[in-house]
């Protein structure tokens, strides 16, 4: 692997990239670069400079004054393996976690406050070392009324799902205080094919 020095003036955005950041996630990756004393994993790019893979990362320097990132050439990959690397590189980054062994290793800093690279909404953001003891069990006490939840679905049930949304829109009437649009249209499709079940 050939890494290069190359100034960020001189890299290019993907502009189809679909991948989106947000402000806060630029902070906390801005954050991680600073936690890890600089730039650890090179930007991806291919022979015209156009950013391949770490855009976030690409922003996150150029927030903390870097003017010059580390680079890896991907000038053996074709222009469709280049889009093809892009966009799996992002699907496989919002894999899971096994929560209970994240708790373990949560619990086990003393000197870096883990919490900030956590959602505001992650039933970890505000978890600190001391909370687990010995045990490493979550503290009993009223658990948020809202929940995220997480499904792996092959595209002909996604297909079907958000279809079977889409019809049910309009039709929302319960929201339970739920602002997420989505949410409400998956609860109202499951709700009435419950309702058919009973009858």
């Amino acid at each position: 692997m050939n890494i290069i020095e190359k100034r960020i003036d001189d890299l290019i955005m993907y502009e189809n990239n679909p991948k989106i950041h947000t402000d806060e996630q630029i902070d906390k990756i801005a954050k991680s670069i600073e936690l890890t004393k600089g730039l650890r994993q090179p930007i991806v790019i291919d022979k015209n400079n156009v950013i391949v893979v770490g855009h976030g990362r690409v922003q996150a320097a150029m927030q903390l004054g870097y003017e010059t990132v580390p680079c890896e050439l991907a000038d053996d990959l074709t222009d469709e393996e280049i889009r093809a690397y892009r966009l799996i590189d992002n699907e496989l980054a919002k894999g899971e976690s096994d929560l209970d062994l994240l708790e373990q290793e949560l619990a086990s800093f003393n000197d870096i406050d883990m919490g900030e690279f956590f959602d505001d909404d992650d039933e970890f953001a505000d978890i600190k070392a001391d909370d687990f003891g010995d045990s490493f069990s979550l503290p009993d006490g009223d658990k948020p009324e809202i929940v995220k939840m997480t499904f792996m679905l092959h595209n002909e049930q996604k297909s079907l799902i958000d279809y079977a949304m889409s019809l049910v829109t309009d039709d929302v009437q319960e929201t339970f205080g739920n602002t997420n649009k989505n949410g409400n249209a998956l609860y109202e499709v499951v709700r009435q094919w419950a309702e058919q079940r009973k009858s």
